[in-house]
């Protein structure tokens, strides 16, 4: 369990980082394999650049290429099964925060992430990520339009 921990924790915590860079395309190769879903019964969407497309025309980049956060990601729990040794579940919470020269640092919003992992090739890999948001603060600098207008 160890060795899929690690590995598990790399791509949970590797999604946050890179999105806080910018990387957008290297964000997207973290999903070569999944489905990367906004709601549970969202249909979601594969596909490498359909997924960095997707975070391209969402996420604002400001002067420095990056959107200016930092997403922070606590309570993971990594659960496997006997039964289905090649396949990890994991949940995690996720709160990202935002600053910009004339917006104090806060934290914008906060959620959960609900990861299905698969054991291939002797790589763990992502299958699925599902992004629930739960709390709300001031978007307008950091996504284009609100995707959440219907909460």
């Amino acid at each position: 369990m160890e060795d899929a921990r690690s590995a598990i924790e790399r791509i949970v915590y590797g999604y946050a980082e890179r999105v806080d860079a910018g990387d957008f395309a290297g964000m997207a190769e973290l999903f070569s394999h999944a489905r990367y879903k906004t709601a549970p019964d969202d249909i979601g969407i594969t596909g490498v650049e359909n997924i960095r497309a997707l975070m391209e025309g969402m996420v604002i980049r400001h002067e420095d290429g990056t959107p200016r956060t930092k997403h922070v990601t606590t309570n993971l729990v990594i659960e496997t099964d006997d039964n289905v040794p090649h396949q990890a579940q994991a949940r995690s919470y996720f709160t990202v925060f935002q600053q910009l020269d004339d917006f104090p640092l806060q934290p914008i919003i906060a959620g959960r992430y609900h990861d299905w992992f698969e054991h291939v090739d002797g790589e763990w890999r992502l299958m699925e990520r599902v992004i629930l948001c739960d709390l709300f603060g001031d978007l307008t600098r950091h996504l284009h339009g609100d995707p959440f207008a219907d909460r």
